[in-house]
Formats: structure tokens, sequence, C-alpha cells
């Protein structure tokens, strides 16, 4: 067994190495010390919903959660590809429980309704694992005016996320994010990106730092529900979101690229663990991450402040506290 100091020490290494911590690698070395998997049937009969699961890290999150119980229900754009997915679950998994709902994350209005349908369809949910995510080579703006990027991974969230409150009240969100958000500030001047030169990859990333600081204001809210929130970020892993978005950077690491089960499996284990890990956490193959590289650029209470303000306008959704 590898002493608790020494594993530490390496994880540490791994983790700002990036290639060995961000590839398969990771996970091969770091199992001999990390938590214990959930227990088998540990989410038997409970109801967890996983968006932009018709592939990549969704589906594989939803495979995760199915065999450990769960009535998964599976969200994305496209019915017909929603079908393949449950198709392919149940063909692995026969006597697995999936749900399908048809959902656009990006839609605020259509995803308040979509909540309040889920709501009185699922009693009590145990679990929502926020997974959908684009990557725009251009900016594209929704039909409600938001920046893509903006609208999927952060208003489009908080939208569903508070629409279902009531029916989590006890359990647990999950926000798939990325490394990339180490890489920029949050961006409170302008969080739409409408100034200077667009860049998908940056979008991406922007939002990503976003996602990390609105899990840490979900969890100081939502506590009053007994709701935990933490972020994870599942490395650099083989699916068409790297593939297709970044197809230099994925041909020239395919071959240390995690499997999607390696890349998902943090989200399956915060949603299932009985672990004792409280709330508002940023995770890497099931340990706690810090949510800067090194300790500049920090967002101030100030700026969080604004961000936070922002996303209650823009959604029209008031929190706890409100």
């Amino acid at each position: 067994m590898v002493l608790p100091e020494v594993a530490s020490a390496l994880d540490w290494v791994m983790d700002k190495s990036l290639v060995l911590g961000y590839t398969k690698i990771g996970p091969a070395v770091r199992r001999a010390w990390w938590p214990a998997d959930p227990e088998p049937g540990a989410l038997a009969g409970r109801h967890v919903l996983v968006t932009g699961a018709s592939g990549g890290l969704g589906l594989a999150s939803a495979r995760g959660l199915a065999r450990l119980g769960a009535v998964v229900h599976l969200t994305g754009r496209d019915a017909g590809r929603l079908d393949r997915a449950r198709s392919d679950l149940l063909r692995e998994q026969p006597l697995a429980h999936v749900r399908t709902h048809v959902a656009d994350i990006s839609d605020l209005a259509a995803t308040a309704q979509f909540a309040r349908d889920f709501a009185s369809e699922v009693p009590r949910l145990h679990a929502v694992v926020h997974n959908a995510g684009v990557l725009p080579p251009r900016r594209t703006t929704t039909p409600e005016g938001h920046e893509l990027t903006l609208a999927t991974h952060v208003l489009g969230p908080h939208v569903l996320t508070y629409g279902l409150r009531d029916v989590l009240a006890g359990g647990r969100v999950v926000v798939v994010t990325s490394g990339g958000a180490y890489g920029q500030r949050l961006a409170v001047d302008d969080p739409e990106y409408a100034s200077g030169d667009y860049s998908g990859v940056t979008a991406y990333a922007r939002t990503k730092r976003m996602q990390l600081v609105l899990t840490r204001l979900w969890a100081d809210d939502l506590a009053a529900r007994s709701i935990a929130a933490h972020a994870m970020h599942p490395g650099w892993a083989d699916t068409p979101g790297v593939t297709d978005s970044l197809p230099r950077f994925a041909a020239l690491t395919r071959p240390l690229l995690r499997d999607a089960a390696s890349g998902s499996d943090t989200a399956v284990w915060l949603a299932a663990t009985g672990d004792a890990i409280g709330t508002g956490g940023f995770w890497h193959d099931r340990r706690r991450r810090p949510t800067h590289y090194a300790p500049v650029g920090v967002e101030t209470p100030e700026q969080v402040d604004r961000f936070w303000t922002f996303v209650r306008e823009q959604t029209g959704v008031p929190t706890t506290g409100d």
C-alpha cells in the first residue's frame, strides 16, 4: 500500500504536470489510493438526470450510474441520438431503467418548462449531472440573445438546477467542467464575449471558469435545502467533444487519452459515494483540486458578486435567499 504522504506528493506532481495527471496514466496510478467505489446498488431506485447524455462523457456517466441501480434520465437535443444512446445502454445492461427527454439546455425558457414538467413526473431526484457542452467555431447567439457557450454551460444549468431544487432537496448537483478553466479568469466585464476576436476554445474555457465559481455559489445558496454541489473535470478523454472540436490536439495525444468511462468516473462517484465529502468542491480523479493552477488571477469577492448578480438577472431565477 502506498503511504499517504508519498501518495499525496505523487498525486500533486501528476496534477501539476498535466500529462501525467490528465491522461490515462492518472487513474491507472491513482487507483492505488483513491476512495473506494460506491457500494453495489448504491443508487438503486434513485432518479438521476444527466444532461448532454447522447454520447461521450454524458453517456458514460449514465452507464456508470445505471450500473449502480439508478433510474437514469438522459437529456439531449436530438431525439434520434437519445434513442440510440438508450438502446446502446440497454444492450449492455438489459435490466437498467433509462428514460429519455429531448431538451436544449441553452434555451432558457424551454429549460424552465422542462424543469417544471420533470418535477411533476419525478417527485424526488437524487442528482443532476450537468454535462451538456458546446464548442462553437464562431460566435453564435441563442434566440434569446445569449452567447451559446454561456447559455449552455452557465445560464441554462442555473435555470435547470433552481427549477428542480424542490425535488432535489437532500440531493446532489455535479457539474462536468474542464481543466481548461485554469487558463481563464472570471470574465465579469464581458460575460457574453461580445468584444474582441472570438475563439470557440477561449469561450469554452471562459465559461468553464464561470462554472467553477457558480458551483461554489450554488453550494452556499442551496445548503439550506441540503443540496450538495460539486464540480469535476474529466482530464483529457477520447470523446467527440475533444476529437471533433480539437482534432490536432486529439491526434497528438490520442495514445494517452482516457476513455470516456475513466473521464466520467469522478462524476459518477460524486453522485453515488456514501463518503462525507461536504459541498462546493472541485474534483479530479476522486480528489479535491484547487480552483486555480497558481495563486494568480483569483477572482475577488466583488467580481464574484457581480457575476452572481449577472446570472440571476439574465435567467430571472431567484435564489434560495431571495
